[in-house]
């Protein structure tokens, strides 16, 4: 059945606000609890933030770059929206789920669909210590950082970080180091989806470290814990022939 109530969301710069008016004067425009689908006009960051403003709604959200990179979103054009909204395919995804503990006695909580970063926040490097369902894997990582990605968030701050591209419906997560100095050039891990990864940081006053989920900073965390969340699912819809697992794919070749 054709998708006709359409939300449309536009990221503030100029590109995506000239879509917005344009595809608004064409389509209408509803409120996103009321629509049959979102679109989301802007960049990668932008869809990001879209889906976990929407999460709660029924609505699947497809995404048209107006913005750099655009993995996570299809290419723009004004004409026959309507069409590729019927033939769109819907791709599912799970985020992470961040609990920080911080030196001040806080607890911070996040979700991220790319990737859970921890990051050094002064001159000295990181140093931490991992666990994995409880058990204690490694006794200390001396980095710049490391990170948790989900296979939908590999080919992002993880592929950078050289870690691997995690294909679609693999169940795996990537734990990556950046810069790692002890274990020396330390390749990181393959860890099943319902994996519990806790990072202990050492010397957390001398070494200050700072957690991010997907935009969401927290600074000076003793403790991170990160999760599966397989009670949220995020819909995304592609275009068919370039749903995520072909750009996961093409990503490796380019």
């Amino acid at each position: 059945m054709p998708r006709r109530n359409i939300a449309f969301l536009a990221s503030p710069v100029d590109i995506a606000q000239e879509a917005f008016a344009k595809l608004t004067t064409l389509h209408g425009n509803v409120a996103p609890q009321d629509a049959d689908v979102i679109v989301a006009l802007g960049g990668d960051g932008f869809m990001l933030q879209s889906l976990h403003e929407t999460q709660g709604l029924s609505a699947p959200v497809y995404g048209m770059n107006r913005g750099t990179v655009g993995f996570l979103m299809n290419s723009y054009d004004p004409r026959d929206l309507g069409d590729r909204l019927d033939a769109a395919i819907e791709e599912v995804i799970n985020p992470l789920r961040m609990t920080a503990s911080c030196t001040d006695g806080t607890t911070h909580h996040a979700l991220a669909i790319n990737e859970v970063s921890l990051l050094r926040a002064g001159p000295q490097a990181a140093r931490l210590s991992i666990t994995v369902d409880g058990r204690k894997r490694l006794d200390e990582l001396v980095c710049d950082g490391a990170l948790v990605a989900t296979p939908a968030g590999s080919t992002a701050y993880n592929y950078s970080a050289h870690g691997p591209v995690l294909p679609i419906g693999s169940d795996v997560l990537a734990l990556t180091a950046m810069a790692a100095f002890r274990p020396r050039r330390w390749r990181g891990a393959l860890l099943p989806k319902r994996a519990v990864v806790q990072f202990d940081v050492i010397t957390p006053e001398k070494r200050p470290v700072m957690a991010e989920a997907d935009g969401s900073s927290v600074r000076d965390v003793t403790r991170v814990e990160i999760r599966s969340e397989p009670e949220i699912a995020h819909r995304i819809l592609f275009d068919p022939g370039h749903g995520l697992e072909e750009r996961l794919i093409q990503e490796q070749f380019t």
